[in-house]
């Protein structure tokens, strides 16, 4: 048996319930009865409502908070395939990609860390413990809209949602089309299909997506990445007052990388491996007209790591070889009960409980011999929550308090207030503020051996404001929208080589950070034009640089956050001269950043140059899905049209142009 094989088998028994249970979510929605299929009650949808921001659904202009919705259709129709990709268009929102497709890719909310976002998937938190998320996984195909929410939502959300919310739902089968097929194909061996299958009506429905997505990477060689993802959805109405949702996620995905640390070509055989899936089953219930209970059951299992096995027979001097993987669990059961307390008033009283189970194993290779290392941690997290949230004459507002009990950090309190005042028919003045906690990582509260973990780790924690107004003009085809943000980070955890005490802990709570800006945006549509602009102002600081001193600190008291720009400039213009053809346009200006250049021990700083990518798509319906018959439509893109040269982080190039084409063809038997 080979050493790759070997190691993977450690984690292999895990993956695979947790693969069938989400796979009986998936099936579970194709295997409907036919006949409920075809029910004609009204859709199970909340269509212009925000589900993310407050416990019940609410509309967006009664929220506090700065709320982006993104809908999947429109960014399909712009030719945009990944998730991050989406988000770099959202003031507020910076994205940092590791270099090529399929590399590391993270998000920074506010110049907060980029640990600092919780993501949802259909309700699944989906960070790893202590916030970590690779965004590079994530597509388009399934997507029915993403809700982006900044500012603290611990109170609702719990830890990591310290900045921000990110929530990724997919696609209900009612009003689907029956069957699509989307194929794409671009330069660097891009290639990516999908298949998706949907159906249904009021009493029941369902959908399903298959995505397979392959490339060959912008380096020389060992630059291929694999993602593949299945994707199931389905809603049954159980009676007058019931109805339930189940969701399910399997997904596994490779990533070659040839370089080291610093970028340096390196390695003809490294690579990542994850595999991934998440379940969830939705319960709502009204006991009475005034009150609705709500249960919601999670879970999400993670493995994976890296591997580099020696390069060949003569590879045997230092270390040459290496691999790492790592299981993680987390499974959650949340409750709640919303209560009409009065007309415009309602009161949520809810209460969850949490299980967290890391699994890591580690093999080192090298001259002097092999060396090994395991372990196994465990934490369960309770909470209770209180909301309140209530509307009139023209003024909305909420406000929520959340008391965490975890087994690592003990108890911790988080709150969130937020209103909206409708000044004018066109006018909407807004402001909210609120307190959100990052638990610490497993590794920074268990690990042993050379490192050692602190058990008396607190969390991190964010204290955040904002104040912003919104204007609407000419019957809503123009809208204006500006918003203040400040945040203080503080208790940030750090690690030292030299503990205060011999052999002791290697991480505290010692360092703080500020950041404030301004996120500003502008949209109209105008006949067959539409026409968006948006702009991004940051200013990030160090108030504490805790132990990090000398040249290399990647804190520098004084100093800004390292890779997040201080001012983001997009455009997007959008053209349809008739109903089957759009062309868009869009140029995005992303301001110089502070990194280190680690190619040396100290790391020195560096600055990365400001960069402009402008893309251009287009799409055409050969012929539209009506009349029972099969509706074509072909798109055509190119990324990066002036061929810029940039980097994201330091040491690690960028795509280049890069021509897409693609089709969807759409069955409606």
């Amino acid at each position: 048996m080979s050493r790759r094989t070997h190691s993977r088998r450690i984690l292999a028994a895990g993956s695979r319930l947790h693969a069938l249970r989400a796979a009986g979510a998936l099936l579970a929605g194709a295997l409907l009865p036919v006949g409920a299929l075809h029910a004609q009650d009204a859709p199970l949808r909340i269509p212009g409502l925000v589900v993310t921001a407050t416990p019940v659904p609410t509309a967006l202009s009664s929220l506090g908070t700065h709320v982006t919705v993104l809908t999947g259709e429109a960014l399909r129709a712009r030719g945009i395939t990944r998730v991050s990709e989406a988000l770099r268009a959202v003031p507020g929102v910076s994205v940092v990609r590791n270099g090529s497709y399929g590399s590391v890719t993270s998000v920074f909310f506010r110049g907060g860390e980029s640990d600092y976002v919780q993501v949802l998937v259909d309700g699944v938190q989906v960070n790893q413990p202590g916030g970590s998320f690779d965004f590079s996984g994530l597509t388009t195909d399934a997507v029915e809209r993403i809700e982006v929410v900044r500012g603290p939502a611990s109170a609702l959300h719990g830890s990591d949602a310290v900045a921000g919310v990110i929530h990724i739902i997919t696609r209900d089968g009612a009003g689907a089309p029956p069957l699509t097929l989307d194929v794409t194909g671009g330069g660097h061996g891009e290639r990516r299909a999908s298949l998706s299958a949907a159906g249904g009506g009021g009493t029941a429905s369902y959908s399903v997506t298959l995505l397979r997505h392959t490339g060959d990477g912008i380096l020389a060689f060992n630059n291929g990445h694999e993602n593949t993802v299945a994707t199931g959805k389905a809603a049954l109405r159980l009676g007058e007052s019931t109805r339930a949702h189940l969701s399910g996620r399997i997904g596994e995905r490779t990533y070659h990388f040839p370089t080291d640390g610093a970028g340096a070509l390196v390695d003809r055989n490294q690579f990542t491996f994850s595999e991934e899936s998440s379940f969830a089953l939705e319960l709502e219930h009204a006991l009475v007209p005034r009150v609705q209970l709500r249960a919601l059951v999670t879970a999400f299992a993670a493995d994976g790591g890296t591997d580099d096995a020696p390069d060949g027979p003569a590879d045997t001097l230092g270390f040459f070889g290496f691999q790492s993987l790592d299981s993680y669990r987390r499974s959650a059961l949340d409750v709640r009960a919303n209560v009409a307390l009065a007309p415009g008033v309602t009161g949520t009283l809810g209460g969850e409980y949490e299980s967290q189970r890391v699994r890591s194993f580690n093999e080192s290779l090298s001259e002097f011999g092999p060396s090994t290392g395991r372990s196994a941690n465990e934490r369960d997290n309770r909470a209770g929550y209180l909301h309140l949230a209530a509307e009139h004459a023209g003024v909305s507002g909420n406000a929520g308090l959340r008391l965490e009990d975890n087994d690592a950090f003990g108890r911790f309190l988080t709150w969130q207030a937020g209103l909206s005042w409708r000044a004018t028919p066109g006018l909407r003045l807004r402001a909210a503020a609120g307190r959100g906690i990052k638990e610490p990582t497993f590794f920074e509260t268990f690990a042993t051996g050379f490192t050692v973990g602190n058990p008396a780790l607190d969390p991190e924690v964010s204290t955040s404001w904002e104040a912003g107004a919104e204007q609407q003009m000419l019957d809503g085809r123009v809208q204006v929208q500006a918003t203040w943000f400040s945040q203080r980070f503080r208790d940030l955890i750090q690690f030292t080589f030299a503990p205060p005490t011999p052999g002791g802990a290697n991480f505290f709570n010692v360092a703080a950070a500020e950041a404030r800006g301004v996120e500003a945006s502008a949209s109209a549509v105008l006949g067959a034009w539409e026409v968006g602009v948006d702009a991004t102002w940051l200013d990030t600081e160090v108030t504490d640089a805790g132990f990090d001193q000398g040249v290399g600190a990647a804190f520098v008291e004084g100093g800004a956050l390292l890779r997040r720009p201080e001012l983001v400039l997009g455009g997007a213009l959008g053209w349809r001269p008739s109903p089957r053809l759009r062309l868009d346009a869009a140029v995005r200006r992303t301001g110089s950043r502070e990194d280190r250049d680690f190619t040396a021990f100290p790391a020195e700083p560096v600055g990365l140059p400001a960069y402009t990518l402008v893309d251009l798509a287009l799409t055409w319906t050969v012929r539209p899905p009506a009349g029972g018959g099969a509706g074509v439509e072909l798109r055509a893109g190119l990324r990066n049209v002036g061929d810029a040269d940039y980097q994201e982080v330091f040491g690690f190039r960028a795509p280049g142009r890069v021509l897409v084409l693609g089709g969807r063809v759409i069955l409606d038997p």
